[in-house]
C-alpha cells in the first residue's frame, strides 16, 4: 500500500514497517550491551572499518589484504566475542514470543510474582546484621532445573525462619545458593552457580558475588547476596551488581523486575531512576 511518493522515492507501509523492526532490534541490542565490555569492542571493530575504507582508498593492497582477511572472518569472531550478548538477546525473543500465560501473544500482562518479598529481604536484613552469608536466586522465566539439580532438592513453602536456618553457619545447606522458583516455595539449596570469567570485576568480590553474577549472565534470574565480610546486601541482576540500595528501592526493583512487563522491560537503573524521581 502506497503512502506517498516524494519524487522517484516511493514510501509504502511495508517499508514503514521495516523501519520500525530494525530500531526496535537496535534498541535491544543496545540495551543489551550498555555499560558491558561489548562497547569498546564495537568501537575497536567500527575504528578497524575505517582504517579499512581509507587504506583501500590510498591504494595500499598489502595491508589492505591483510585487514580485508581480518575482516572477513568478523561474523564468526563476533559470534565469539559476543556471546553472552547474543545469548540474551536469544532469551529475551523466546521469553517474549513463547509465553506461558498467554502463548498466543508476543508481550506478557503485568502479573504480580507468588513470592514473599517481605520474608526474603527481612531475612537478609537479619543475615546482614550478623554477617552471615548468603546467595538466595529469585527464578523469573527459568526453572534453573540444571542448577537446582546441583544441590538438595527442599520444595520448601518460603519463610524469613527457614532461610535464616539454611544460611546458618552450622547448617549442612548453608554452603552455596538457595534457588526459589516464582510459586513462592524454596526449589533447592546448597546449589552450585556458575562463575563469571569477567576478569574486570573489582578484587574484593569474593566467590558468591561472582558466582552470582555468573548466573545472571546467563540466564535471567535476579540474586540477593549478603556478604559475610562485610554484610552488605547486594542486587545482581543481568550480569550487574547494584550494592548501594536500601531495602525499600530493593523491594520496589524486585516487585517490578519478578512481574512479567511488556515488550520493552526496564533495567534496574531506570527503575532507580524513577523511584528517585518520585521521591524528589
Amino acid at each position: 500500500m502506497l503512502l506517498l511518493a516524494i519524487g522517484f522515492l516511493e514510501i509504502k507501509f511495508v517499508h514503514i514497517l521495516d523501519i520500525l523492526l530494525v530500531g526496535f532490534l537496535i534498541f535491544r541490542l543496545y540495551k543489551l550491551v550498555k555499560g558491558s565490555i561489548a562497547v569498546p569492542i564495537l568501537l575497536g571493530i567500527f575504528s578497524l572499518y575505517i582504517v579499512y575504507l581509507i587504506v583501500d582508498a590510498l591504494g595500499l593492497e598489502l595491508l589492505s589484504s591483510i585487514l580485508g582477511q581480518f575482516l572477513g572472518v568478523g561474523g564468526l569472531a563476533a559470534i565469539v566475542i559476543f556471546q553472552p550478548e547474543i545469548r540474551k538477546f536469544l532469551l529475551f525473543i523466546g521469553r517474549s514470543t513463547f509465553n506461558k500465560e498467554r502463548p498466543w501473544m508476543w508481550w506478557r500482562i503485568k502479573q504480580d510474582s507468588g513470592l514473599d518479598l517481605g520474608a526474603i529481604l527481612e531475612a537478609a536484613k537479619a543475615m546482614s546484621a550478623t554477617n552471615t552469608g548468603a546467595l538466595i536466586v529469585l527464578s523469573r522465566s527459568n526453572d534453573l532445573k540444571f542448577y537446582a539439580d546441583t544441590g538438595d532438592r527442599l520444595d520448601a513453602l518460603l519463610s524469613k525462619r527457614l532461610l535464616l536456618a539454611i544460611f546458618n553457619k552450622y547448617s549442612p545447606l548453608h554452603d552455596g545458593a538457595v534457588i526459589v522458583g516464582r510459586n513462592g516455595r524454596i526449589i533447592a539449596a546448597r546449589c552450585i552457580l556458575p562463575v563469571t570469567e569477567n576478569d574486570q570485576l573489582p578484587a574484593q568480590l569474593g566467590l558468591r558475588h561472582r558466582s552470582a553474577i555468573g548466573l545472571t549472565e546467563v540466564s535471567d534470574a535476579v540474586v540477593l547476596v549478603v556478604s559475610e565480610e562485610t554484610g552488605q546486601i547486594s542486587l545482581v541482576v543481568d550480569g550487574k551488581i547494584y550494592r548501594d540500595l536500601t531495602l525499600q528501592e530493593m523491594r520496589k526493583v524486585l516487585k517490578a523486575l519478578l512481574s512479567s512487563s511488556g515488550w520493552i522491560e526496564s533495567s534496574v537503573d531506570e527503575l532507580l531512576e524513577q523511584q528517585g524521581a518520585l521521591s524528589a
